[in-house]
Parts: C-alpha cells; sequence; structure tokens
C-alpha cells in the first residue's frame, strides 16, 4: 500500500522550514531484509549549513566572485578566439571547447550552492538531483579534453611536418565531439546507476551537491556496496587512463625537446607545454582530494571544503594560468578590448 510517512528522526536545527520531508513507501522498498522502509524522494543538502553563521556570508561573496570571475572569463576566451581569425587553431578551438565545459560544470553548481548558503531550506527533489549528479560528471570531459589537448601538443612538438594533415579541422572537431560524448556517457552512465538504487532514509547529503559518492551513503540494499566499488572504479579508470595518455604524451614530447641542440630551442618550445601541464596538475591533484577520507569529529566539514577545491577552484584556477600564461590570448583580448572601446584609435 502507498502512503505517506513524515520524517522520524533527529534533523539539525538549520533545517526547521523544511522539516516535514514526504517519504513514498513502497512494498519493494519495505521488503529489503525484511524491514520497514521509505523511499525518499527528497533530500537536504547540508552543505556549509554546519559551518558556523558567520563565516556563511564570507563563503558567499567569495563563491560568487570566483563564479563570475569563471564564468564571464571563459565567455571571453571564446568571443575572443571566435573574433580573431589567427586564433583559429586546434589549440584555440581544444580551449573553446573546453571553456564550454567549465562553463556548464559551474552553471551546474555554483547557482545552487550560493542559494544554499543565503536559504534556510535546502531541500531538493529526485529528478533535480539526479540533473545535478549528471553535469558534476562534466569533470569527465575536462579530463579527456586535457588529454587531447596533450596530444595537440604531442603532435606540434614531435611531428609538426605532419602536424597540418594530421590534426585537421575535421580531425579536431572529431576529438571534440567525442570528448563531449565520452564525458555525457559517463555522466548518464553514473547517475543511472546511483539513482536507480533504493534510498531508504536518512536524506541528508554531506555536501553541497549531489556527489555519486556522498549519494551512495544514503543508499540501502544489498548491492550498494557492489555499486559502490563499481563507481568508484569507473571513474577512477577514466581519470587514470586520461592522466596515462598525457604523461605517455609528455614523455614522447621531453625526448623531443632533450634533442633539440640549443637551450633558448629547449626553453621556447617546453614554454608551449607549461599552460596545459600546470593545468593538469591542478585539475587532478584536486580531484585526488576528493577520494581522500578524512578523519576526526570534523570530517564532513572537511570534506564539504575539499569538494569545494575541485568543483569551485579548478575552474578558477585553469582560466587563470590559460589566461596568464598565453600571450597570444592576452594579446587578442587587448586589441578586442581597443577595438570595442577604442574604436577611432584602432
Amino acid at each position: 500500500m502507498i502512503g505517506f510517512q513524515m520524517l522520524n528522526y533527529a534533523s539539525p536545527s538549520w533545517i526547521k522550514p523544511c522539516t516535514f520531508i514526504p517519504f513514498l513507501v513502497s512494498p519493494d522498498a519495505a521488503s529489503v531484509a525484511g524491514k520497514n522502509y521509505s523511499m525518499v524522494y527528497e533530500f537536504i543538502i547540508v552543505g556549509f549549513s554546519n559551518f558556523p553563521q558567520h563565516l556563511l556570508p564570507a563563503f558567499f561573496l567569495l563563491f560568487l566572485l570566483m563564479y563570475l570571475f569563471t564564468l564571464l572569463g571563459n565567455l571571453l576566451i571564446m568571443a575572443t578566439v571566435r573574433s580573431q581569425r589567427r586564433l583559429h587553431t586546434p589549440m584555440y578551438l581544444f580551449l573553446c571547447a573546453l571553456s564550454i565545459s567549465e562553463i556548464l560544470y559551474t552553471l551546474a553548481i555554483a547557482p545552487r550552492l550560493l542559494t544554499d548558503l543565503l536559504s534556510t531550506c535546502h531541500t531538493i527533489t529526485f529528478m533535480a538531483c539526479a540533473s545535478q549528479m549528471f553535469f558534476f560528471t562534466f569533470g569527465f570531459t575536462h579530463s579527456f579534453l586535457l588529454t587531447v589537448m596533450g596530444y595537440d601538443l604531442y603532435m606540434a612538438i614531435c611531428h609538426p611536418l605532419w602536424y597540418n594533415v594530421l590534426m585537421s579541422p575535421r580531425t579536431c572537431a572529431r576529438l571534440v565531439f567525442w570528448s563531449w560524448a565520452g564525458g555525457s556517457i559517463m555522466g548518464m552512465m553514473v547517475a543511472l546507476i546511483v539513482f536507480h538504487l533504493t534510498f531508504c532514509g536518512p536524506n541528508e547529503i554531506h555536501h553541497f551537491g549531489c556527489h555519486a559518492l556522498s549519494l551512495l551513503k544514503l543508499a540501502c540494499g544489498k548491492e550498494t556496496s557492489s555499486v559502490t566499488l563499481g563507481v568508484v572504479l569507473v571513474c577512477v579508470t577514466a581519470l587514470m587512463g586520461c592522466l596515462f595518455l598525457i604523461i605517455l604524451s609528455y614523455v614522447f614530447i621531453v625526448a623531443t625537446i632533450l634533442r633539440i641542440p640549443s637551450a633558448e630551442g629547449r626553453h621556447k618550445t617546453f614554454s608551449t607545454c607549461v599552460s596545459h601541464l600546470t593545468v593538469v596538475i591542478v585539475h587532478y591533484s584536486f580531484a585526488s582530494v576528493i577520494y581522500l577520507k578524512s578523519k576526526g569529529p570534523h570530517s564532513m566539514d572537511n570534506n564539504t571544503l575539499k569538494a569545494t577545491t575541485y568543483t569551485a577552484f579548478t575552474p578558477f584556477l585553469s582560466l587563470i594560468i590559460f589566461s596568464l600564461r598565453n600571450k597570444e590570448l592576452k594579446n587578442a583580448i587587448k586589441k578586442s578590448f581597443q577595438r570595442k572601446f577604442s574604436p577611432l584609435s584602432s
């Protein structure tokens, strides 16, 4: 028999306006291990609610500034590359695809995070949570695009004579397409696997969003542990596979650079890789933080702070690194501003 049941376990004081969360009782859920269970169709995002209240405005301002900087900066990069014909090269095509990925990634996470920092009601519906989890996996698209950019550098440095043939516009478009397709497939697969499980309560997500690992802790049933292991293995395999290909590309790149006779030539060639290599280090360093477990009484709060390094700081730092280290892009942005605001002088 299907009915409704009120929340019957203790909840923190900060969710008082949302205390009465209905549960949907189903025969399948109730039959798990012969116990009475309730199927959750709403979740409560804990996020930063356990932090001191006087810190929340500072968190809000910090994340808002980073979000606006990331959004406007990536839009500026895309507009500059589109308007400057000399930037219509594979490297900047991949950079534009990376900018689109970061915009969608932050757009799915940052507005909800900013809203929860100011709101007292932190509930999220089942479908909204599944959608956010799907966009969370744009981090995989980010990894795939970084791998493609590493391959582009490998072709440019190790096979310069064949570069224009092997990295044609059609080939670059295909690489971007498959990077996006791979990230979308990963996101869809993880979301379907996680939300195929039964959630019996509690329904508090100790994260500022619907992250897969946080949701798997709330699932019930005999298959939960095997599904958790499978999701972790799939995610880690995808990330480590991309990292292995990037490292392999740099092995050949370094071997080629070392064969250049002049020190100036080696320095000039390696400088073209610095931005990409730095972003790769930042991306994988912050991604690895998510899988490190904290010990102690404040581990949940520490996990929330750790998650911000990957979801908020990585797009922010990637934008700074690519824009500040690329002189050609900086000059193109300056010229675009000059043409926009000083048409007579240009």
